[in-house]
């Protein structure tokens, strides 16, 4: 136990603590240093740069940006919007995980329970088969864009490269999640599109074999896909975006019209 003298430090301590907070320096301490939170903050071009390159959220928007670069008719918020539609996916999508089971029993009836029985189920699922369609267009219209713009060329050529690659993980999350449903459609399409990825010469039996489980679509099948669709191709397309928007500013920002 405390003695009096030690009791009456810890007393001037917690006192001590309150009146910062009722001053303020507890609040400000919550910001970085030149945020406009902060007391004798002045606006000026290097205070702004300041709190922009010192803060992880602000610093996803640079300090100045051309003008060309916010014009909608420009860009068309084509890349915002595929950031956006993959973020509405991954959170219909664990609601989706909270009801479905990835085995050949329970696949399908638990689809149709989301469509009958969950509340909201038949809508988040709608949101999510349509986000994944819109997904896929808007990324390949945004790769379009960027190419008739030119803005593949020097010094940008890495970060077509990572777009790219962005767009096959994109075909990729849709293919493995059509098999998801576990219906007569999704067996037959991947059936098809399996085997025509066999025929892909030295890899292509092998990539087959290993993505089916065996010579044919069966509960193996099912629970790699699953597999690939909300852990593997997530994690891989969330890295390659980071590079992807880490490049757009290293770059100089938005590339002008031609």
């Amino acid at each position: 136990m405390a003695d009096g003298n030690g009791g009456l430090r810890l007393g001037e301590r917690i006192g001590e603590m309150a009146t910062r907070v009722r001053g303020g320096s507890v609040w400000e301490s919550m910001f970085r240093p030149g945020s406009p939170l902060k007391k004798g903050y002045s606006d000026s071009p290097r205070n702004r740069s300041y709190v922009i390159m010192n803060s992880v959220l602000y610093h996803l928007h640079p300090v100045k940006v051309k003008r060309h670069g916010v014009r909608l008719s420009y860009t068309l918020c084509l890349g915002g919007l595929s950031f956006f539609l993959f973020i509405l996916l991954t959170i219909t999508g664990i609601f989706l995980m909270f009801y479905y089971r990835p085995t050949a029993e329970a696949a399908y009836l638990d689809v149709e329970a989301l469509s009958t029985s969950v509340a909201f189920g038949s809508l988040v699922r709608n949101m999510h088969r349509w986000g994944a369609h819109l997904m896929v267009l808007t990324v390949f219209l945004h790769m379009s864009r960027v190419f008739y713009h030119g803005a593949y060329k020097p010094p940008r050529e890495f970060n077509w490269v990572v777009g790219v690659v962005l767009l096959l993980l994109t075909l990729l999350l849709s293919f493995t999640g059509y098999l998801l449903p576990w219906d007569q459609l999704a067996l037959w399409a991947v059936t098809v599109g399996t085997n025509m990825g066999g025929f892909t010469p030295i890899f292509g039996p092998g990539v087959k074999f290993a993505l089916l489980g065996g010579i044919e679509v069966t509960g193996n099948t099912l629970l790699r896909f699953y597999v690939l669709h909300v852990l593997f191709l997530p994690f891989v397309i969330v890295i390659f975006m980071a590079v992807h928007f880490w490049r757009v500013r290293k770059d100089g920002g938005i590339s002008g019209p031609l």
